[in-house]
């Protein structure tokens, strides 16, 4: 809350110790408070209707409204129609809200520039063009890998089919915001067809809109974890609300690249080429 000076000859206040806000502060603050606890529930769950907001917070759909329309009106979250995967019932699809680019950049706290300027560096120092990029996906895998090796020991004690719920686990610890999405089987509903992990959050978003390098090495990196050939479907680098990967049902053919049992992918090797898309800023 906010300080005020002291009045009138009164006696200052001791360090650190702040005035008595009015009630009206007091009910902005409380406010503000309640619309940030909004923003990151659609930040830690992805795109989300009034309805469950409302769930998840304990509030009514009347207050979260009120709540969206003032992170609406800031330019901090959108309203667009719910995506529906596989056969869609009756009626209009859903209104969900997701947040903005903005939105998103009130919980980034990555120096962003300099992470952009050094990778820029790395290219110009070998020559930029073609030896650039792959300078550059040098160093994404060295990164990822380093990541993935602190994953290791959590997936190895996962059970076989469970092994997406605990990376995404893991990634949630380091603030990624992860979930998994089972998918069904067309032929077989009730028969797992794979799984869909959902990052809900990427600190280094806007880095990889310049270097879809780093896209492309986390991907690899989720292959060799999983121990299958996995695929991106979408990623907030590229303008997408959710960056998600399909990671086919246990028993699916493994990775072609597929190493020894605990190997993630290291610095100067490309386990999963068919991820990497070259040319332009194109992502998987």
């Amino acid at each position: 809350m906010r300080e005020h000076p002291a009045q009138d000859g009164a006696a200052e206040t001791a360090p650190g110790c702040a005035v008595p806000a009015t009630a009206a502060e007091v009910l902005l603050e409380g406010h503000r408070a309640t619309r940030d606890r909004v923003a990151r529930s659609i930040l830690d769950h992805g795109p989300s209707s009034a309805a469950d907001l409302a769930s998840r917070l304990g509030l009514t759909a009347a207050a979260v409204r009120r709540h969206l329309d003032s992170l609406a009106a800031a330019g901090l979250v959108e309203s667009r129609e719910q995506r529906v995967y596989g056969s869609r019932g009756r009626g209009r699809p859903a209104k969900v809200f997701a947040l903005t680019e903005s939105g998103r950049d009130a919980f980034y706290q990555a120096y962003d520039q300099i992470a952009a300027d050094a990778l820029r560096w790395i290219s110009e120092s070998v020559g930029g063009g073609t030896a650039g990029e792959e300078a550059v996906a040098a160093f994404a895998r060295a990164r990822f890998a380093k990541q993935g090796q602190k994953y290791l020991s959590s997936l190895e004690q996962a059970a076989a089919g469970h092994r997406a719920e605990a990376l995404a686990e893991a990634l949630s610890a380091d603030g990624y915001a992860a979930t998994v999405r089972r998918v069904p089987s067309a032929a077989a509903a009730k028969a797992p067809a794979g799984a869909q992990l959902c990052q809900h959050h990427c600190p280094v978003a806007h880095i990889a809109e310049q270097f879809p390098q780093l896209c492309e090495a986390e991907t690899e990196v989720f292959s060799q974890l999983l121990g299958t050939h996995v695929q991106r479907l979408a990623t907030i680098a590229h303008g997408d609300g959710v960056c998600t990967t399909y990671v086919p049902a246990s028993g699916a053919a493994p990775s072609s690249a597929e190493r020894a049992p605990g190997a993630v992918p290291t610095a100067g090797t490309s386990p999963n080429e068919t991820a990497r898309p070259r040319g332009g800023n194109s992502h998987d």
